[in-house]
């Protein structure tokens, strides 16, 4: 796992924290923005996961067997 995934991740688990403390003390209404937030942040993780994932499965695609020369 890369440093940007980490920060995305550690931040995302952050404003999850923070979204139920707001909800705890201030209402859902107040702390929705925030677990929306904390929602997009975890969408992007899983991007950036799936697209890191994606060139490695291309280069362990089978290649076409090739024809043996005939002598």
């Amino acid at each position: 796992m890369k440093l940007g995934d980490v920060l995305i991740l550690s931040l995302a688990l952050a404003l999850v924290i923070i979204g139920i403390h707001q909800s705890l003390t201030a209402g859902i209404g107040a702390s929705y923005p925030i677990f929306m937030f904390a929602v997009g942040l975890l969408f992007w993780f899983q991007l950036r996961r799936n697209k890191a994932a994606q060139p490695e499965e291309k280069d362990e695609a089978p290649q076409k067997p090739r024809r043996k020369k005939k002598n």
